[in-house]
């Protein structure tokens, strides 16, 4: 059995395929989301916070790293645990706060900073700065926030005050509801009330604001709903809090996926209805395989689209995934990553029509050989999810396996448990 150490330090994972069901228990790491957005709100909180089944993973070591320059005490006594103790306020950091790829740490942090005293940049790796914050720069200037970005994009620096006044500010969160979220998260600390308000033609992912609005209140934030599209959030501050993690949806859709591809059954320990985050909605689609919706909508829940799209690859009929505009966005173009990949298993698998994927499905894929490499575009997400074709077409090779330590550092391990054979390819 290959170790993590091993896993994370190779280039290339072949899957062998499984000989019949997956059957047994798995537990999805803790929830990625939540997380960092209760690292964060532990940070403002002055006190002691606890923070239970937590996901230790790169993208949440990033953001305790980054706090932790601004002052804040972040201990990690077990591997699922955070202790975040915290005046309540965010010094200026010594140095630019490097988040890598990580999209939440990067947007809530370039709202937060300002918080801080000073300039701070908020800055990540090659592919985070190419992944678009514009409309959130813009927005803190309505609140007096002088935040500047480079082209659209990361690094941003932002000239912290040590406070904010409070007002009205509106967002355009159709290209992420993170925007939405950072605003949200430092409206209590404001000197006075804080109104946001969505612009644009839509929000992308909107049950994440929810599971934003639903930490906020766990740490004593006061929000109102005032209609279908705005807030107004008291000037309260946020209380230390103890808080359990659920596991993470995302990361449960890969078991859900994996149960439905060899007619297995896999315990993850949470129902799907047990779940706040949007991507549980996905169990359901899942649950139809072979025989899912000829078009499905992946608006509301964007991270699971590569777990489902990969399904789609062995499904009866063809499927169609539509309200994926943000998936351009993300990691990488995820929408193009997956046509590319799925068309490297077999051309004409996939296609791309604007910014709808169409996935043609094929039972017959599954028991064949199929030699393929598969780039992952260093996104965790491409490589888990495309492990999935290795369990019924030999052949499967993923490259860049290391790259899951973003959101699951244990994915690979996780499948060795439950029967899945790995091995180091060339």
């Amino acid at each position: 059995m290959l170790g993590s150490d091993n896993i994370h330090t190779i280039d290339a994972l072949t899957i062998r395929p499984v000989a019949g069901p997956l059957n047994g228990q798995a537990a999805p790491p803790g929830s990625k989301s939540i997380t960092n957005r209760v690292l964060l709100l532990a940070a403002l909180a002055p006190g002691t916070s606890h923070i239970t089944g937590a996901l230790k993973s790169l993208d949440t070591t990033l953001m305790a790293r980054a706090l932790r320059q601004m002052g804040v005490v972040v201990t990690e006594p077990d591997a699922t645990t955070l202790v975040v103790k915290s005046s309540g306020r965010l010094q200026g950091p010594n140095a630019p706060l490097f988040l890598g790829n990580a999209g939440t740490a990067t947007r809530f942090l370039t709202a937060a900073v300002s918080l801080a005293q000073g300039a701070v940049v908020v800055d990540g790796d090659a592919h985070m700065r190419k992944r678009p914050i514009g409309a959130l720069t813009t927005a803190l200037g309505q609140l007096g926030i002088a935040a500047t970005d480079t082209d659209g994009c990361p690094p941003v620096t932002v000239e912290g005050k040590g406070r904010i006044s409070g007002g009205r500010v509106q967002i355009d969160g159709s290209l992420s509801s993170q925007y939405v979220s950072a605003l949200l998260m430092i409206a209590p600390v404001a000197d006075a009330p804080v109104e946001v308000a969505l612009t644009g033609p839509q929000i992308g992912a909107r049950g994440y604001i929810d599971l934003t609005l639903a930490a906020m209140r766990r740490f004593g934030a006061d929000v109102t709903q005032t209609d279908d599209r705005s807030w107004r959030i008291a000037p309260t501050g946020y209380t230390a809090a103890e808080v359990a993690v659920e596991p993470d949806a995302s990361a449960a859709t890969y078991l859900w996926a994996a149960a439905a591809l060899t007619g297995g059954d896999i315990d993850i320990g949470t129902a799907p209805e047990a779940f706040t985050q949007p991507d549980a909605a996905a169990a359901g689609v899942i649950a139809q395989f072979p025989n899912l919706p000829a078009v499905i909508d992946g608006s509301q829940m964007q991270d699971a689209i590569p777990t489902i799209a990969v399904l789609a690859a062995f499904n009866e009929t063809p499927v169609r995934f539509t309200g994926i505009e943000n998936l351009r966005v993300k990691e990488c173009d995820r929408t193009a990553a997956l046509a590319t990949e799925l068309n490297r298993i077999r051309p004409g698998l996939a296609r791309e029509e604007g910014d709808d994927l169409i996935v043609i499905g094929d039972p017959s894929l599954a028991g064949q050989a199929l030699t393929t490499r598969i780039e992952t575009y260093a996104d965790h997400r491409i490589a888990m999810s495309f492990a999935l074709a290795g369990l019924r077409i030999q052949g499967i090779t993923i490259l860049d396996p290391g790259c899951t330590g973003k959101t699951w550092p244990e994915y690979w391990q996780v499948l060795q448990g439950l029967g899945v054979g790995l091995d180091k390819a060339p």
